[in-house]
């Protein structure tokens, strides 16, 4: 794993993956653009949560081996959830997405965007094949990031969040940040399926039997 040099505070700064062009420095918070390891600004600090998951985290998804790489955290009036990056071994990316025990998996998908318009809760789309029912649209704000990211995580970043849900276990989630969309298509899996490694001990929580083996 590489290092450079956090331009604020001059801690190391792993370089968990080669592709990403951001970074958040794990001393200071400070948002790193690679390419010259300039200084662009400031995460929020993480809050703590019980997540077992953490930077460092191994498993296997879609064929491919994946090391978690980073992370964001948002939050709304009603809660909060983690999205974690994986980094695959093909050289792909996805997203676990993490909420009150939930996980996803979910790849962006450029070719979907020009689909999108306005939603309301209720509206229905087929993706794949697959009929997708607009359940929650809410305003989110960026609670924190760490580690290696495709874009950069200001501490004041606010952006309107649409979950999608289907009756086949197929999950979609829409962004809209001011003119900007993106989309992630994926499906709920069981943390089981992952076959993790490297899980992070957390106070009160045991690790399930069927997790006892590769959560170590």
């Amino acid at each position: 794993m590489a290092n450079n040099t956090c331009p604020q505070c001059g801690a190391p700064v792993p370089m968990r993956s080669g592709a990403m062009p951001y970074a958040v420095c794990g001393y200071c918070q400070t948002v790193i653009a690679r390419d010259g390891m300039r200084d662009i600004g400031k995460a929020a600090l993480l809050p703590y949560d019980i997540s077992p998951i953490q930077l460092g985290t191994g498993g296997a998804v879609d064929g491919a081996r994946f090391t978690v790489v980073g992370r964001v955290r948002w939050g709304w009036a009603d809660g909060a959830w983690n999205e974690w990056l994986l980094q695959l071994s093909d050289g792909s990316t996805r997203w676990l997405g993490e909420a009150m025990g939930q996980f996803q998996i979910l790849a962006e998908r450029e070719d979907l965007l020009e689909r999108f318009g306005a939603f309301r809760v209720g509206d229905s789309m087929q993706v794949d094949g697959v009929t997708f029912i607009a359940s929650d649209i809410k305003q989110v704000e960026c609670l924190g990031a760490e580690g290696d990211l495709p874009f950069p995580t200001p501490n004041d970043w606010r952006i309107e969040s649409v979950d999608f849900r289907s009756t086949t276990g197929a999950a979609l989630s829409v962004q809209r940040d001011g003119g900007r969309l993106s989309a992630y298509v994926g499906r709920y899996v069981e943390l089981a399926e992952l076959r993790p490694s490297r899980l992070r001990a957390v106070e009160d929580w045991v690790i399930p039997d069927n997790l006892a083996e590769t959560g170590r």
